[in-house]
């Protein structure tokens, strides 16, 4: 993708018959899935959405542990994972300047009861260079007791490119997302593997950019994930092998349910594909695009999709990412939510 993240998978809803979007009321039905998640976690309505204590907002030290565990263990009796807010939702009105980057941890917490989020670099352009701006927006997710969880970081060079020169070039990119992740109190940055050449030559290059930047990486105390992002990265074998030859500790895969487009018309099955990312995986994102009259999505099983999450022995956060155009934005994360959390008790 360009500077803009943008949906490789925007033809993914074709593959279904033309589900009607759910009605607000519909919609609503999601309210007792969500109290049972509350009742499972814990929490009671008022503390899911009220701030927590502040959090400390100086960056993490230099090799010290990350901020956020990039898949944390599940906890007795808790939920069997937990949810986050990935900006690319909320896409629409940033670009139209409804709303900016300093409102995100607020609209996560108060609109959506969610205190982890997931940051897009095309959203921070104006802050990667300048810590007072990237702490203050540390500060206020801090003062509503949400966590920062990564920077999906698009436009900065293709980490495959058959040029050497290039190739470099595009690490050294990627480098000031590495110090911007710090100051956020991120665990990872998320990265694309575009490049060119066969598969395997492409496959060498970006282990070996990965590995560098991973080395980067390191002294922060940061992960490095891939998505699978269209084009090879969307074939979860060529990805596995990609970490396989990276061969870093810090190197991951961040598994998305929707982007499996390889390339035209070619899909690569979802499901297989996330079950071969998920022994790499330090996050993962819930896609979504569609739901029916009873609250499911209508492109992704994701009943079937969590199991093999779960299979995986991974229980850290799904991130809410909503791409559909039949529901808003809210109304869309909204749905995605309520499935997730309905899901999460019935999985329990």
């Amino acid at each position: 993708m360009s500077g803009a993240r943008t949906s490789r998978d925007a033809a993914e809803p074709a593959d279904t018959d033309g589900p009607r979007a759910p009605t607000r009321r519909e919609l609503l039905a999601g309210a007792a899935a969500a109290g049972a998640w509350l009742a499972l976690s814990g929490l009671t309505p008022a503390a899911a959405a009220a701030p927590a204590p502040a959090r400390a907002s100086a960056p993490t030290p230099a090799g010290a542990p990350s901020a956020a565990p990039a898949a944390a263990p599940r906890r007795g009796g808790g939920p069997p994972f937990t949810i986050s807010l990935a900006e690319w939702s909320l896409h629409r009105a940033l670009q139209a300047g409804v709303l900016g980057p300093g409102d995100f941890a607020r609209v996560a917490r108060q609109d959506f009861g969610l205190d982890a989020i997931e940051h897009v670099s095309t959203f921070l352009a104006a802050h990667v260079r300048n810590p007072p701006a990237l702490a203050e927006l540390r500060r206020r997710a801090d003062d509503l007791g949400v966590a920062s969880l990564l920077i999906m970081v698009d436009g900065e060079g293709a980490l495959g490119d058959p040029d050497e020169s290039a190739r470099r070039a595009a690490v050294e990119n990627h480098v000031k997302w590495l110090a911007a992740a710090s100051v956020l109190g991120c665990h990872s940055i998320r990265v694309n593997a575009y490049g060119g050449g066969s598969p395997d030559e492409h496959a060498a290059r970006a282990a070996d950019s990965l590995h560098r930047l991973a080395v980067e990486a390191d002294g922060h105390g940061l992960n490095v994930l891939v998505e699978n992002h269209g084009g090879l990265s969307s074939n979860g074998a060529w990805l596995a092998g990609v970490m396989r030859r990276a061969d870093h500790p810090r190197v991951g895969t961040l598994p998305d349910f929707g982007n499996f487009s390889a390339s035209g018309a070619e899909r690569y099955d979802r499901y297989q594909g996330v079950a071969e990312m998920m022994p790499f995986a330090r996050a993962v994102s819930a896609k979504s695009y569609a739901f029916d009259g009873a609250g499911n999505e209508t492109t992704i099983d994701y009943a079937r999709m969590l199991r093999l999450v779960l299979a995986a022995g991974y229980h850290g956060h799904l991130g809410i990412e909503y791409e559909g155009d039949q529901l808003s934005e809210r109304e869309g994360i909204a749905a995605t939510l309520a499935l997730l959390r309905r899901l999460a008790v019935q999985l329990t």
